[in-house]
């Protein structure tokens, strides 16, 4: 069981091994959220949400009714629902979806990402390529990764621009949708 205190909301997490960052909070998880403003009438997509962290705080801010968690990974989805029980977060919806695929929402204000960036660039491309077109217009995503340049590059491709923030050798990227359609040939 991990206890924390994120933007003086306390909070608790169940966790296992079969998870990522089980012991303590993932620091640049960590470092996205102190960046990151989550205000009451925003609507959150948690992509790839692990054991819920970021999505159960933004709950607590914006409210369960609107949060969306989804992540891959079906230990992840379960501890994902233990622990909006244990949060009180009950309203918040979770879905088991590879990326994007058994999601239909759209219209968020943020999109929330700790992707995999150990491997291929595959998994990070599909979350920034179908992550804008879920996007409201004026809606911001948020990435967390130890590796600038690609990302740098695909979402100034994407977005048009992006702002990097570092902190403790992990960057912060975020980006804004500005009108509806982006310059890539590939949607």
């Amino acid at each position: 069981m991990i206890t924390t205190n994120i933007k003086d909301i306390n909070m608790k997490f169940n966790t296992t091994n079969k998870v990522f960052s089980p012991q303590n909070i993932d620091k640049g998880t960590l470092a996205m959220l102190s960046v990151a403003q989550i205000n009451s009438d925003d609507k959150v997509l948690d992509l790839g949400c692990g054991y819920g962290i970021v999505g159960i705080l933004s709950a607590k801010i914006a409210g369960a009714n609107n949060v969306v968690m989804i992540d891959v990974d079906d230990n992840a989805i379960q501890l994902t629902r233990e622990n909006i029980l244990l949060n009180n977060v009950q309203g918040v919806r979770v879905h088991k979806s590879d990326g994007f695929k058994n999601m239909d929402e759209k219209d968020f204000t943020l999109i929330f990402s700790n992707p995999p960036y150990h491997m291929d660039f595959s998994v990070p491309k599909e979350f920034i390529e179908k992550g804008f077109n879920r996007l409201a217009i004026g809606g911001k995503m948020y990435m967390v990764t130890k590796r600038k340049e690609w990302y740098k590059n695909k979402l100034i491709s994407i977005f048009g621009g992006v702002k990097i923030t570092e902190i403790d050798d992990y960057y912060i990227f975020m980006s804004e949708k500005k009108n509806k359609t982006y310059s890539s040939k590939k949607k």
